[in-house]
């Protein structure tokens, strides 16, 4: 049994003991999910007749003014236990992806007397748990000796910042460095136009409402020649490989965050919502769409496409 394996089943176990169970909610057998999941994934929203806009919710169709509030309640569910709840999506591995995301953006810079800028002023979007911010200021701090780079943390949901700051609170960083605001991605009207060197999202964009408008968002906030980076589930490029994660996904994380958390309904849209989400190359369109150069094809696969890193750069002047 691998380290990543044995630290999901202690996970797991922890959960069990720790965790008053709520009733059973019906879930669909294997093959049912599996056919599910395929029949919904070309479909779009449909527009109801009062003319209202309407989005997605995993695979439910809502009022584009409700699924901020529904999102909103899932990871208020999930915030005590997001790290199990990615742990088992990506079989571990997120941690592994996320180390990989922070060392190509390579944050901060090693002061120099011939430089007036200090640090980098980075964003990390839907990062309420810290997860990210936590390694950027390690690497700027270990990595590039920069003691100056600085991260402020946004995410929509309290409860996900509260669990962040408790973590915050244990590292050396203090105020200086890092920041934990209350905010919308696709309204950030706290930050100052082209004042972001570095803006990062894992695993969070696509519970965005408005996708591009966030990216819009995203473009503005950013200064000439800063970075965009987002790390996300994606689209599997192997077909068994593909079958093999979707009867995971879509059957087994379903029925552990029923057993584990007593909350099925958080787990099975978390699973939905990855294959809601937009392919690889639809992603990388939407990215230039919103302005941004892109490097190469746009986007590097991890394990088989299973998540992916999607960059792009606003134009320098």
């Amino acid at each position: 049994m691998s380290t990543l394996t044995r630290r999901v089943a202690r996970q797991v176990q922890s959960l069990k003991t720790t965790t008053k169970l709520k009733p059973k909610e019906p879930y669909r057998r294997l093959s049912s999910s599996v056919r599910h999941a395929d029949q919904h994934q070309k479909q779009q929203p449909t527009q109801p007749q009062d003319g209202s806009r309407t989005t997605h919710f995993g695979f439910e169709t809502v009022a584009e003014s409700l699924k901020e509030s529904r999102v909103a309640s899932v990871f208020s569910s999930v915030a005590s236990s997001y790290d199990t709840m990615n742990d088992l999506m990506s079989l571990g591995i997120h941690r592994l992806w996320k180390d990989q995301f922070v060392r190509g953006l390579n944050p901060g810079t090693a002061p120099s007397p011939s430089s007036a800028k200090k640090g980098w002023n980075n964003l990390d979007i839907a990062g309420g748990t810290g997860d990210i911010a936590f390694r950027m200021l390690d690497h700027a701090s270990t990595v590039n000796s920069d003691p100056y780079t600085r991260v402020t943390v946004a995410d929509i949901n309290p409860e996900m910042l509260a669990e962040g700051r408790k973590r915050g609170a244990a590292t050396p960083y203090g105020r200086e460095r890092l920041r934990f605001v209350e905010a919308n991605a696709e309204k950030l009207h706290m930050i100052e136009d082209e004042s972001i060197d570095l803006y990062t999202v894992a695993f969070g964009i696509r519970n965005f409402t408005n996708k591009d408008v966030a990216l819009r968002e995203a473009f503005r906030v950013l200064k000439p020649g800063g970075v965009f980076a987002c790390l996300e589930f994606s689209k599997v490029n192997n077909a068994l490989f593909n079958e093999a994660y979707k009867r995971w996904s879509f059957s087994a994380i379903p029925l552990i965050g029923q057993i584990v958390a007593g909350d099925r309904a958080s787990y099975q849209y978390l699973v939905e919502s990855i294959e809601k989400f937009p392919s690889q190359t639809e992603f990388r369109d939407m990215i230039q769409d919103a302005g941004f150069l892109v490097p190469g094809k746009g986007w590097e696969d991890l394990t088989g496409g299973i998540a992916a890193i999607h960059k792009g750069v606003k134009p320098a002047r």
